[in-house]
């Protein structure tokens, strides 16, 4: 089904649509004549010859410069020429994608004042797979995204480069190859494409998306983990969640019972009164994480349906006001504290993960989780026999994630703080939400490998622990891991191990198994 634009609010499912799976985008007909009768108010004001930022003035420090008509006119394609000032190498199609739908969405509530033919343009591009080049790094994150829009403005005009049918194209190409035309700006259509966060939006709802699968499935490794260290679960009883009253560990605690559910492993004497604060108190960190998402959510929402951009055209009202929507910090403050949340979440799976590794720390596991030496004068391998303390197991292992969670403690300094002003300091406050999310990215991206590496040696210890049975929900996690990893009988070498692993987090297909046993998980 297409995505229909204009009608009511979008959601981050739909952002994920139209980025990930390619669906199409559709103006409803109250998006069209919203955006018809705008453009109408400003070319009145245009033939009046009255003074409008961006419009019949210069932008930035230059907005008291009045042009002339003809000047108007040229000033749009300068504005996008100027401004396509980018470095680094390309954002990922899905980036760049959700930022259009972003921008789209903000067009279609009629209060930007571009020609009907520039939002068709950009939907078209959507639904043609036609998705401009834009480098990384560039924007500041205040009077919007600048330089990456600009980037998707160019390729409207003919200019810049485009990837189309998975190849990078002068952009005159790829909308020639995809039959779509290109335009020529007129007043104000260049400005309203690359006013406003709309990188930041369309990165920071992708992130969301990912962030909510990754809190899930940490709960299946931290029920695969308890079972291998046979932890007490009392901590996850209900009613201690229910009188504290934080939403996220209550559901943080009930997911994990429904995935232990039925444990026959979790039912040996031996467990301590208390377990470490690694095992008792994730539901009260990661749920923590949790309620932190649901602000970022909801941040993020209010800007996927708001209006972000400068000035505004309220024709209703026969009105032009001057202010800053384009403001990134909303955006940026809700990506600093999801950095902070996943990488706490992952201070804790490395610590979950130290637990396996320590003979001391293990409950009875071998070191290291390595397998048991080989006893016989030549070994499975055909080498000679091996003694206790030959395999390191997934010693190693423990170093990746380690430094994994190094990197991520780095990252989450807070970019929002570091204010550079630009533009002779008529733009001396910027949010550095593009740094927000470029980071908070990197931060997504490792604790795929930090979680993984705890999936690993969770299932490495389950098997060492055989033949008492787990879970059916952890037992389904670990024939999906076993599907792609081997149980280490044996020292090999692990970076493809991990790089799986990271892989497989990623795309969701253990949730996707545990969800089949045990439902949707909270």
């Amino acid at each position: 089904m297409a995505v229909i634009i204009g009608e009511k609010g979008l959601t981050i499912e739909d952002v994920v649509k139209v980025s990930h799976l390619g669906d199409k985008v559709v103006l409803h007909p109250f998006a069209i004549e919203r955006i018809k009768k705008c453009r109408s108010f400003i070319d009145e004001k245009i033939k009046k010859h009255e003074v409008i930022y961006g419009v019949t003035t210069g932008i930035g420090a230059l907005s008291k410069v009045l042009l002339t008509r003809e000047e108007a006119e040229d000033l749009q394609k300068y504005i996008i020429y100027s401004h396509s000032a980018g470095i680094g190498n390309p954002l990922s199609e899905n980036i760049v994608r959700s930022a259009i739908l972003s921008k789209i969405n903000v067009l279609s509530q009629g209060l930007s004042a571009p020609r009907l033919e520039v939002v068709l343009t950009l939907v078209e591009m959507l639904n043609k797979e036609v998705t401009p080049v834009v480098c990384s790094h560039g924007s500041v994150g205040a009077s919007g995204d600048l330089a990456p829009m600009a980037q998707v403005a160019l390729v409207l005009i003919g200019k810049g480069e485009a990837f189309y049918q998975g190849k990078r194209l002068p952009a005159a190409v790829a909308m020639q190859r995809a039959k779509i035309p290109t335009i020529t700006f007129q007043h104000r259509d260049g400005l309203a494409i690359i006013n406003g966060a709309n990188v930041i939006c369309g990165m920071g709802c992708l992130l969301i998306s990912e962030a909510e699968r990754f809190i899930k499935t940490q709960d299946i490794a931290t029920a695969m983990t308890l079972e291998a260290l046979n932890g007490n679960m009392n901590a996850y009883d209900e009613r201690i969640h229910r009188v504290r009253g934080y939403s996220g560990a209550i559901d943080c605690a009930e997911n994990i019972r429904r995935i232990t559910d039925g444990s026959k492993i979790l039912e040996r004497p031996g467990k301590n009164v208390q377990d470490a604060y690694s095992l008792r108190s994730t539901s009260q960190v990661v749920g923590s994480a949790r309620d932190t998402l649901n602000f970022a959510r909801q941040t993020f929402l209010t800007e996927l349906n708001g209006v972000g951009d400068n000035p505004l055209f309220f024709y209703e009202e026969n009105d032009i006001l001057n202010g800053a929507n384009f403001q990134g910090t909303p955006l940026s403050f809700a990506l600093e504290f999801l950095g902070i949340a996943l990488t706490t979440v992952c201070v804790l799976s490395e610590r979950r993960l130290n637990r396996l590794m320590n003979p001391h720390l293990s409950m009875g596991l071998p070191a290291f989780l390595a397998p048991s030496p080989v006893s016989s004068s030549r070994g499975k391998s055909g080498g000679r026999g091996t003694k206790a303390g030959m395999f390191s197991g997934l010693m190693l292992s423990q170093y990746t994630a380690g430094a994994l969670v190094c990197e991520n403690r780095c990252l989450c300094t807070p970019a929002s703080i570091g204010s550079i002003p630009a533009s002779a300091d008529q733009e001396d406050f910027v949010s550095m939400g593009m740094t927000s999310a470029l980071k908070t990215r990197q931060i997504m991206d490792n604790t795929y490998g930090i979680l993984g590496i705890e999936l690993i040696a969770a299932a490495q210890a389950l098997d060492l622990l055989k033949p008492l049975t787990s879970s059916p929900a952890t037992q389904k996690a670990r024939e999906v891991i076993r599907k792609y990893i081997p149980y280490l009988s044996e020292d090999r070498p692990l970076y493809n191990d991990h790089n799986t692993i990271a892989r497989i987090v990623r795309e969701g297909e253990i949730l996707r198994a545990v969800e089949k046993i045990v439902g949707k998980l909270k």
